[in-house]
């Protein structure tokens, strides 16, 4: 009886598990956040629907070299990604403040576009990019204006994120700022 009932209690905390895990799919309604920036603001997705698109680059944890290496060239070509008419962030589970928090890493490597905190995981939870270690995997989510999934990329790589974005948008026929 006791291996029956842990079969019953396994084969239920699995199906938990895969409803919890469902991953998002071109097509699907992203799921709308509430998170606040290294800018000062809080920025909800909401907000941008019918408006313009919208391009969350998730990413594992502040200040490593990874991590550090994508903001640079995020950074570095925001001159180039701002000429589509599109929102863009990176996004992580680390803290707004503290010393290696999201507005220090922001500050640091001289972003010139938000990072969005989410040390709650709740965001990254219903995005599916929260892995086993408590951090978010590096994937990109492209959202147009109505709010729908039109592409996410499950392998950045971060020196040539920001190159890799610009064609993207490209591709996908994001209108070009006024």
């Amino acid at each position: 009886m006791r291996a029956l009932s842990a079969m019953v209690l396994a084969a239920a905390f699995g199906v938990g598990l895969m409803a919890q895990g469902a991953e998002l799919k071109v097509g699907d309604p992203a799921p709308n956040f509430k998170l606040q920036a290294t800018d000062g603001k809080t920025y909800q997705l909401s907000d941008f629907k019918g408006k313009k698109p919208v391009v969350v680059a998730w990413f594992p944890k502040a200040f490593t070299q990874g991590c550090t290496i994508e903001c640079k060239s995020l950074a570095a070509n925001g001159d180039k990604i701002r000429k589509f008419d599109v929102a863009y962030f990176m996004a992580s589970v680390d803290p707004l403040d503290g010393e290696q928090g999201n507005k220090a890493f922001a500050e640091t490597h001289k972003a010139d576009f938000p990072l969005l905190s989410d040390p709650t995981k709740e965001t990254a939870k219903a995005y599916g990019v929260l892995n086993e270690r408590g951090m978010a995997n590096r994937w990109t989510f492209y959202i147009d204006k109505n709010g729908r999934i039109s592409y996410i990329e499950k392998a950045v790589k971060p020196a040539t994120s920001a190159e890799d974005m610009i064609a993207k948008l490209g591709e996908l026929s994001v209108s070009k700022s006024q």
